[in-house]
């Protein structure tokens, strides 16, 4: 992965095609994850947590879990697998988008032959105020492609 390029009001990264993201790996304290990276502090992201995430068949997130202040979006981009969450077991599958509430209790598993690729959204929860086109100012300009 290439360092961040930054302008005035943007960030970018290159994380590289899916099929690369099992390089990347997190270590927390006494927990190493394969296939995950996370991208806040690279995008410098002050109001959200990403992650990009590639989890080998057969593997599973190590440990059961929920969060303090966070809810959480999982989308789906490839491959098979479940989430548990509170007991109930989901079954996903690329396209499936599944948000999970601060206190909701989650695991979950690549259950099948193929990779899974995703991506966690991390936002805290209740603070979200204006979204969209109303989120928007539009200048009156036409975009110029150069």
């Amino acid at each position: 992965m290439n360092k961040a390029k930054t302008g005035l009001n943007y960030a970018m990264i290159d994380t590289g095609p899916c099929d690369q993201w099992p390089d990347y790996t997190v270590e927390l304290p006494g927990l190493e994850i394969p296939g995950k990276l996370f991208v806040k502090d690279l995008l410098g992201l002050t109001g959200s947590e990403i992650s990009i995430n590639s989890m080998s068949p057969g593997a599973g997130m190590p440990v059961y879990h929920n969060h303090k202040q966070n809810e959480e979006v999982y989308i789906f981009i490839q491959g098979k697998g479940q989430i548990q969450i509170d007991g109930d077991i989901l079954d996903v599958q690329e396209g499936s988008i599944v948000r999970i509430a601060t206190e909701g209790e989650r695991i979950w598993r690549n259950n099948s032959d193929n990779v899974l690729v995703y991506i966690i959204i991390q936002v805290k929860e209740n603070s979200l105020v204006q979204h969209g086109i109303n989120d928007a100012d539009i200048p009156e300009k036409s975009a110029s492609w150069g």
